[in-house]
């Protein structure tokens, strides 16, 4: 209900916002010079008549490209950090990023681990989230930026260190950069709309909801499947193990998550989101 009064809002206010006519569209619209052309040319102001009319068309044209840019939906690169972040803020009670936070100095540990294995100029938030319903994930952002979410209990009941957060979250960084999250949101109505203009024609709603819909599943409930993860931990092995320090703590990563896992009933649900920590485990031991 919110999100549908929140955009028919939005749509109102796009279709009456249309640019209000020059003062040289409104005098040209007055003028009937085919009834005083020879007046004009007699007095000599037919040439700067003609000029005062161009201005005015021009001014018109302008004003009419600017009405329709109002209706011109976004591209994919900024659809991404649109959404969300309106993903986010539908999702505040349930997140409950907005409460006050402990400072782990996460950002340093992050900047220089990135560093270290050569990952340089990419920017990087990282929102702390006092709830166990969401361990941990980066999320679909803007150009060489990315957008962490970090649970606090999660990590507080680890006990990790701040080189094991900063490797967690280096993984989700290798995800994201895979284009999983992107795959699996995006639906066809919004890959159709994409850099288009609706001007004149009628916005499905619908489609918002619907890629939403996918977040709510990919975070909540479903996550990724094991080719993904797969993919992803080998990956991460071959960044890392050229790092003996890195490469332990990696895998000191993944114990603390399997025995969490498999004896702490509040997060279970991790094995559905990110499959799984006991198998990444094999799938890093030498034969």
């Amino acid at each position: 209900m919110k999100i549908t009064l929140v955009l028919s809002l939005l749509m109102l206010c796009l279709s009456g916002l249309s640019a209000e006519k020059s003062k040289e569209e409104k005098e040209n619209e007055l003028i009937d010079f085919s009834k005083i052309k020879d007046v004009i040319k007699s007095d000599g102001l037919e040439e700067a008549a003609r000029k005062k009319s161009l201005i005015a068309l021009d001014k018109k044209k302008k004003r009419l490209e600017k009405d329709r840019s109002r209706y011109n939906f976004p591209t994919e690169e900024d659809f991404w950090p649109f959404i969300s972040e309106y993903w986010l803020v539908k999702n505040a009670s349930i997140l409950k990023w907005n409460v006050k936070k402990p400072d782990y100095g996460l950002d340093e540990s992050l900047e220089q681990l990135l560093q270290s294995v050569g990952v340089f100029e990419v920017k990087f938030r990282i929102l702390l989230v006092d709830s166990p319903n969401v361990f941990h994930f980066a999320l679909p952002y803007k150009k060489n930026e990315v957008l962490f979410l970090l649970s606090i209990p999660f990590i507080r009941t680890m006990d990790l260190t701040k080189l094991e957060i900063s490797i967690l979250l280096f993984e989700d960084y290798i995800r994201i950069k895979q284009g999983f999250f992107e795959e699996m949101a995006m639906t066809k109505d919004i890959k159709s709309v994409l850099s288009s203009n609706f001007q004149g024609k009628k916005f499905d709603k619908t489609s918002l909801k619907g890629i939403l819909e996918r977040y709510d599943q990919i975070i909540l409930t479903e996550g990724f499947n094991f080719k993904q993860q797969f993919t992803v931990t080998k990956e991460m092995e071959k960044i890392l193990k050229n790092n003996l320090k890195f490469w332990n703590s990696y895998f000191s990563l993944l114990k603390k998550i399997d025995n969490l896992v498999k004896g702490n009933s509040l997060y279970e649900q991790y094995i559905k989101i990110f499959p799984s920590p006991e198998l990444q485990l094999n799938w890093l031991s030498p034969n």
